[in-house]
């Protein structure tokens, strides 16, 4: 009986979705060694960083599949990709064969499904998974092009009940695995980021030029910060890592567009004050497993920081917008929801007072969104589903 392919699809130019999967490949690697395993990535850094994930006994038990561009249009594509994501795109146009030469494709991004239009004429036949990079509550999340995958593994029963509430998907689509990127971090303690004892809050916004806090309300925030009374504080600035990869932001869907804020000077100055726009540990759960306290607007990275209830606070930008579609989020239940920096600064300082008020709905909030197995983990879980759905 031929073995099993399966291929996962790293197919960003940035770091923040490897987690998602990394530990599924070195799970499926450890428990699996009758399949042939596949990992797609388009960049050497995105490989790299995967590499590193998996460990040197899984990264070399898989096959690599570079779905780089030729440079000629990969520089052409320079202009356009700073507007809408036509890199990613052109990459699985012109990787298709070799895409769809496998049992079940694995992706972090709906993007793929882009392939499904070429399987006919490939003589396909994959199967599509898709594993969220993030369990948040945007509507994003529950996009009806979703319904094209033959399987979804999500991180607990909030998403698996919002897909089938919304129409995206039946049941008998959806697999409750966890969250496996917990799965990389387990046993890891809390880093020490400054040379005190302050208290440190980690501000991360998110990049959506509609839905962000940062552009009308950050600066004034790390003001305090830096200068104000927040400077018995410590603060991480450490937001979404696609919010400075781009001077422009383009929002498609609420046809909105906004240039970022820059970095201050004086804020890089603030010895109270550490600022990453593009390290690994914006993405691999440094800051949000050592911070006191949480300050956001709709990152699901907020699921990562609640993996131990600690105050938390929300900036709402955009809910009484009448093009919104958000509505109010259900993780805005962890913490106070302000409108602006000066209301938020005034709750501040009694920050930890806030915690008890929200310990009791943060803990519902947490085990709505990710479900535990004591005796298996989040990887494992979706091993045995994709393996499932592949027949062996």
């Amino acid at each position: 009986m031929r073995s099993a392919r399966i291929l996962f699809l790293f197919n960003h130019d940035a770091p923040h979705q490897i987690a998602h999967l990394g530990g599924i490949v070195r799970a499926m690697h450890e428990a699996r060694p009758d399949v042939r395993i596949v990992c797609a990535t388009g960049l050497p850094a995105i490989r790299r960083h995967l590499e590193t994930l998996l460990g040197d006994s899984a990264a070399a038990g898989v096959s690599w599949l570079d779905i780089s561009l030729p440079p000629w249009l990969d520089g052409a594509l320079a202009l356009p990709n700073r507007v809408a994501p036509v890199r990613r795109l052109t990459k699985l146009a012109h990787h298709a064969r070799a895409l769809l030469d496998c049992d079940v494709l694995v992706s972090t991004e709906r993007t793929c499904l882009r392939l499904r239009k070429q399987q006919a004429r490939l003589g396909s036949h994959a199967r599509f998974v898709h594993v969220p990079h993030g369990a948040g509550d945007r509507a994003v999340g529950f996009h009806p092009a979703k319904a094209g995958f033959d399987r979804m593994l999500v991180a607990g029963d909030k998403t698996a009940r919002e897909l089938i509430a919304r129409g995206v998907a039946p049941a008998d689509k959806i697999r409750v695995v966890g969250y496996p990127k917990f799965d990389s971090v387990a046993g890891r303690a809390p880093l020490r980021l400054f040379d005190n004892d302050r208290p440190v809050f980690l501000y991360n916004p998110h990049f959506d030029p509609f839905l962000s806090s940062w552009y009308d309300e950050g600066p004034a925030l790390l003001d305090w910060f830096a200068t104000g009374e927040g400077q018995r504080f410590n603060l991480v600035f450490a937001p979404h890592i696609m919010l400075f990869r781009k001077k422009l932001h383009v929002s498609l869907e609420y046809r909105t567009a906004r240039l970022r804020p820059e970095i201050r000077p004086v804020w890089r100055e603030a010895p109270n004050v550490l600022i990453d726009t593009g390290s690994e540990r914006l993405v691999d759960m440094s800051y949000t497993l050592s911070a006191d306290a949480y300050i956001g607007d709709v990152s699901s990275q907020i699921y990562e920081f609640l993996i131990r209830p600690r105050p938390a606070f929300f900036i709402d930008r955009f809910s009484r917008d009448r093009r919104s579609r958000e509505g109010r989020y259900p993780a805005w239940e962890a913490g106070d929801v302000v409108r602006s920096a000066g209301e938020l600064t005034r709750l501040l300082p009694a920050f930890a007072e806030r915690a008890p008020l929200y310990r009791d709905a943060q803990e519902r909030l947490f085990a709505d969104t990710v479900s535990r197995d004591p005796a298996h983990t989040a990887s494992e879980r979706a091993v045995v589903a994709i393996m499932d759905l592949a027949g062996s």
